[in-house]
């Protein structure tokens, strides 16, 4: 058997590579540990650019504009682990990753404050019509009036999607003296004095604004139609900062106009440019009464901080560690270190009889195994190994060696 080194990823041959102007944060970090490879690219990539640059990456952190399809995945035969650095992972072809054993991170709720906020500064400005007072001021027009301009107090603010950022709008809506209703497809418990509505309709005909807060599915998409908007109370306001998918545009524009929704706020398309600078359009352009932003809802300073922070802590917590909490591939683990062995990661498919092959090889060649932690999900089995320092090269060797084994590496 040819010689094995003591550890398969010395520092200064992993090469990690962080796309989209990713915060500093993030590469510090990495540097600060001695990784002295770390490269960034302000921009995303096409699937085309990203197969070819991605042929020596470790690990790669991506916001959301970089789609890791299949064909990237299989190029990247290095690859270890993907962090990306926003709320979701829908950019990510999750089945290949597993399939790849590529470890896959995120961050769910580094930016909820900032969306939070948001939301709540959008309802204040819509529910007082300062986007059509604005417009007007920049015109020369003086528009002083209280007729349609209303406080926050006392309203009833719908909430769809009760997770992370809308149980925080409903904690901040709340301190502003307004009721609050949630409709979730799950079981959640409410915050304060929040209410769970029994259906969407009850909510969204209950709601004076309603503020959208689901991922992007099969179910969610065009949640709000033509459908749905018949549903709201007359002069209502909708704010979605979830996902471009989930409201009918047109439909909107339409219940705008008509004057049976009083105003929108809208920080993600169903298409959206690739750059700053490039020509945008959407249907509620010229809508009375509308705030449209080009997808910042969690683009502040702090934000992208606390994201470069979190994610980049999951992926150095893998790369050192072997740590997979929040991964959405590989099953969530945590061994403790144990003195006198090095460490061992084995990434197979799940089937049976992988952990009796794998105690097998090793017992049959008199390899001891210190410690030893296995999880599995519907796809993957995940082993944590810790053997004998003097066998663990050999013991590598024995372990790529296992039927259905995906991918196995030595951290120390």
């Amino acid at each position: 058997m040819p010689k094995i080194a003591s550890t398969s990823y010395p520092k200064e041959k992993i090469r990690i590579l962080f796309l989209e102007n990713i915060s500093d944060v993030a590469l510090k970090n990495f540097r600060q540990h001695g990784y002295v490879r770390v490269d960034k690219i302000s921009k995303a990539l096409t699937e085309e650019q990203l197969m070819d640059e991605i042929k020596d990456v470790h690990i790669l952190g991506i916001r959301s504009k970089t789609q890791i399809t299949k064909k990237v995945l299989e190029a990247g035969k290095k690859l270890q682990a993907i962090g990306c650095f926003c709320i979701g992972v829908n950019q990510v072809d999750l089945n290949a990753a597993i399939k790849n054993g590529v470890v896959v991170f995120n961050a769910p709720y580094s930016n909820t404050r900032s969306v939070a906020e948001l939301v709540i500064g959008a309802a204040i400005m819509l529910i007082r019509r300062i986007p059509d007072k604005n417009k007007a001021a920049h015109e020369g027009i003086w528009m002083k009036e209280a007729s349609g301009s209303y406080e926050l107090r006392g309203k009833t603010l719908g909430i769809i999607g009760y997770g992370n950022i809308g149980s925080q709008v409903s904690v901040l809506s709340e301190a502003l003296g307004m009721k609050v209703i949630f409709y979730d497809v799950e079981t959640k418990l409410p915050l304060g004095n929040a209410e769970d509505a029994k259906s969407l309709k009850e909510l969204l005909g209950s709601a004076d604004v309603v503020t959208l807060h689901v991922p992007e599915t099969s179910q969610t998409k065009n949640l709000i139609s033509k459908t749905n908007l018949k549903y709201f109370k007359k002069g209502a306001i909708l704010i979605n900062y979830a996902r471009g998918e989930v409201v009918d545009l047109d439909a909107l524009r339409k219940a705008i106009l008509d004057g049976h929704i009083g105003g929108a706020a809208v920080d993600v398309y169903p298409w959206e440019p690739e750059m700053n600078g490039d020509h945008f359009r959407t249907p509620l352009q010229d809508c009375p009464n509308v705030l449209l932003t080009p997808h910042i809802g969690g683009s502040t300073e702090e934000a992208q901080q606390n994201i470069g922070e979190d994610v980049s802590v999951k992926l150095f917590n893998y790369l050192e560690k072997g740590i997979t909490f929040g991964s959405h591939t590989v099953p969530a683990l945590a061994l403790p270190p144990q003195e006198g062995s090095h460490r061992i990661l084995h990434i197979h498919h799940n089937v049976p009889g992988v952990l009796s092959a794998i105690n097998t090889q090793l017992s049959k060649h008199n390899i001891n195994i210190v410690g030893q932690y296995l999880k599995t999900n519907d796809e993957i089995g995940y082993v944590v190994l810790d053997v004998d320092k003097k066998l663990s090269a050999q013991a590598l060797g024995l372990l790529k060696e296992v039927k259905a084994t995906i991918k196995v590496r030595m951290l120390y």
